[in-house]
């Protein structure tokens, strides 16, 4: 008798259960059909942005994708500028805190995080990128991430400032580009806004001319690696230090001390002609100084004029997914990437806002789109007058290293030869 009243219990609670279990769920599938999703669908994608530069203009683009798709949000973190932004993203990883979306160079960088890498080759973008776009992020014939834009950089400087000083024709070889410093000096102009306390300006982008210069540069970065070349003794490595030379001597005081965003000030506001920087300023100089006309000269190793009148043009950098990244996260970063190329919000505000030169053959932009460093950069590009970037071929850690090498040079610590001997000692140590 007592076994059966537990059985009609047990019987009890489980119809009770059973009901209450129902109306949850009806209750739930309420609230979802009211409010158009359930908290279980709402996504955060995390995206580490690598460009203090674009930084307001990233949260307003992301800020829209929201706006048109509700149940995603954006948590983006800005390290660049004058921080370490390679070391902070290695952090992340280290720290299970990876990011959904970040940034990539390509080339070297690529092959460095391969491994972490969503394959991206399907995604419907990829047929309306410029083919040569897509290179520095193509593995194995596989395509590992979105190019960003186009960018590209040399000595841009103030047209006001040259004419005050009587520049009537740009300098395009070295020994007129030093002719042109002298008469900025003689007219009581600084030259150069130099800011070599950040290594990047050095290692990279200064040092990627003389790699630049060579007759055929993958020949000779094979042959740092194999040992059969040197940057000591090579003669473009010798005239890089000439140029530098030049920018120190022609530059403001405290170069090592002088960084990224104080360099840019100064060129902005007129404190000095020159800046060795890129079309991404663009935007800081029209905060600065709105309608400040400016353009761009090449930063000539040589004078003969065929091989030294070139930008230094390529894509600076490329979005990429952390394949390892929750499947949703996944879904929602891939589809905001299709959309920042696609819709005519994201288009609009890639030329207007970013002050993009694109590189995809879909997006469309004007010189008063993008300025007139991106139009300079345009039309080096159109008539074949540019160079690409080799340092993103460097062995891993090595821009570092020679950032610091090169910033000793700068501060009399170190002489020529022994600097250019401590870049090759650097790429034996870090090659694989």
């Amino acid at each position: 008798m007592k076994f059966n009243k537990m059985k009609k219990y047990s019987l009890l609670t489980g119809i009770l259960s059973a009901s209450l279990l129902f109306a949850s769920a009806c209750s739930n599938e309420g609230a979802s059909s009211n409010n158009g999703s359930s908290k279980s669908d709402k996504v955060v994608v995390d995206l580490f942005n690598g460009k203090v530069e674009i930084a307001d203009q990233l949260k307003a683009l992301t800020d829209q994708y929201s706006k048109e798709h509700p149940d995603v949000t954006f948590n983006i973190e800005t390290v660049g500028g004058g921080a370490d932004g390679t070391a902070a993203l290695k952090a992340k990883f280290a720290s299970n805190t990876a990011p959904d979306i970040f940034g990539n160079g390509g080339y070297q960088e690529a092959l460095t995080w391969l491994d972490k890498l969503e394959d991206l080759s399907d995604q419907p973008w990829v047929k309306d990128a410029y083919e040569s776009a897509l290179v520095p992020m193509t593995v194995d014939g596989k395509i590992y991430g979105q190019p960003v834009n186009l960018e590209g950089y040399g000595f841009a400087y103030n047209k006001a400032l040259f004419e005050k000083a009587g520049i009537t024709e740009l300098p395009t070889t070295f020994s007129e580009l030093e002719a042109a410093a002298e008469k900025l000096k003689a007219a009581g102009i600084t030259p150069f806004s130099i800011g070599y306390g950040e290594w990047w300006v050095l290692a990279n982008h200064g040092l990627n001319v003389p790699f630049a210069y060579q007759e055929d540069a993958d020949a000779f970065i094979k042959g740092l690696n194999d040992g059969s070349a040197k940057i000591e003794g090579n003669e473009h490595f010798d005239k890089y230090f000439d140029l530098l030379d030049l920018t120190i001597d022609y530059g403001n005081k405290n170069s090592l001390t002088t960084d990224y965003n104080t360099q840019v000030t100064l060129f902005a506001t007129g404190e000095a002609a020159m800046i060795q920087q890129g079309n991404w300023i663009q935007p800081m100089i029209d905060k600065i100084s709105p309608n400040l006309e400016v353009g761009f000269i090449p930063m000539p190793l040589s004078d003969d004029e065929a091989q030294s009148d070139k930008l230094m043009v390529d894509v600076p950098t490329n979005w990429v997914v952390h394949k390892d990244a929750p499947e949703k996260d996944k879904e929602a970063a891939l589809d905001f990437l299709n959309w920042m190329v696609t819709s005519d919000f994201a288009q609009e505000s890639i030329v207007k806002e970013f002050k993009y030169v694109p590189a995809f053959e879909t997006i469309t932009a004007t010189a008063d789109d993008i300025g007139p460093l991106g139009a300079e950069i345009q039309k080096y590009s159109q008539e074949g007058k540019t160079y690409t970037w080799q340092f993103m071929k460097y062995p891993d850690g090595a821009g570092q290293e020679f950032g610091a090498s090169l910033q000793a040079y700068v501060g009399k610590q170190k002489s020529r030869e022994e600097t250019m001997k401590a870049l090759d000692e650097t790429w034996a140590k870090l090659k694989k």
